[in-house]
């Protein structure tokens, strides 16, 4: 079962999206992350630590960083967990996280290792207030100081992610280089070095990801696929495949996609199956009112709670 917090406001820091996650006992054979357009950072305080796995066996405990796209399949597990998740911009990310997300080349890595003991205490001050308000404040206040002393990409690779963004993956890499008026090649370079991914790649994941938020949205794939820029159904199933190991049927069941449009308002095509769409105080599974959920008094910033079955 999971707990679901977003903040009212958004972050102060353009790039950056948070949510607030409590997961009661993940499988114990643990949930698939589906691959998304973002660094993903995941700041736990609670009595219990996320362990992920990787198909190659690799495992990571506690907080953490994913490289944007994850170059393996991954698994998350774990009982009583409670973290912070941000979603970085791979624009902005290097200037937080201090190593730009190519140097991550989309694993997933403690944030020890890159924060060292900044990385404790962040996790003893979340753990040591009550309400998700002041969480989201203390992260979004860490997350703006580290990105103030960081370094920025080029302008010209930001206005292309954007674009690739805003078309939805849509877009042709010569065109890019063109509008920017670099070469080919240089746009490529520049790209894979400061994003992490080449442009190519990076296309082909955010319109992934936006088909696989219609795909759990209830819409049939051969219309995904046909909207979605996609040859034929045959092209989104191979897509689909490479970026999580299993087909679209199976994808579209994720956990993490569940409750996207709950953590992260906004995101993804309007949905039509209704228990993903309900509002907050009329979730599946009972009502949850902003403040109930475990004696916390109700805070100020609106907390959207909602209770969703792990599969199976």
């Amino acid at each position: 079962m999971w707990d679901v917090a977003r903040p009212e406001w958004p972050s102060r820091v353009a790039g950056v999206s948070m949510a607030g996650f409590r997961a009661r006992d993940m499988a114990a054979a643990g949930h698939r992350v589906v691959p998304h357009p973002a660094v993903t950072l995941a700041l736990e305080f609670g009595a219990g630590r996320p362990i992920v796995d990787d198909a190659a066996g690799r495992q990571q405990r506690g907080s953490l960083v994913a490289g944007v796209g994850l170059a393996n399949v991954v698994w998350v597990r774990g009982e009583n967990v409670e973290c912070v998740q941000v979603r970085l911009s791979p624009v902005v990310a290097g200037a937080i996280l201090g190593v730009s997300p190519a140097d991550l080349d989309g694993a997933v890595v403690a944030l020890d290792d890159l924060w060292g003991r900044e990385a404790s205490r962040i996790r003893e001050r979340l753990g040591d207030v009550s309400s998700w308000e002041d969480r989201f404040a203390l992260t979004d206040a860490l997350l703006a100081r580290r990105r103030a002393a960081g370094s920025f990409v080029d302008p010209e690779v930001a206005w292309a992610w954007k674009r690739m963004i805003a078309g939805r993956g849509l877009v042709r890499v010569d065109g890019l280089a063109a509008e920017v008026g670099w070469s080919r090649k240089r746009l490529w370079s520049r790209f894979r070095s400061q994003i992490g991914l080449s442009p190519k790649r990076a296309a082909k994941l955010v319109r992934f990801d936006h088909a696989a938020h219609r795909l759990a949205a209830g819409e049939g794939a051969a219309r995904v696929a046909a909207e979605g820029g996609y040859a034929d159904q045959s092209h989104l199933h191979r897509d689909v495949v490479a970026f999580t190991g299993v087909t679209p049927v199976a994808v579209a069941r994720e956990p993490w996609l569940a409750v996207d449009d709950i953590a992260w308002a906004g995101h993804g095509a309007p949905a039509q199956d209704p228990r993903r769409r309900l509002p907050a105080t009329e979730l599946p599974g009972g009502v949850r009112a902003a403040g109930q959920l475990g004696g916390e008094p109700a805070p100020s910033l609106r907390e959207s709670w909602g209770r969703h079955p792990a599969p199976g």
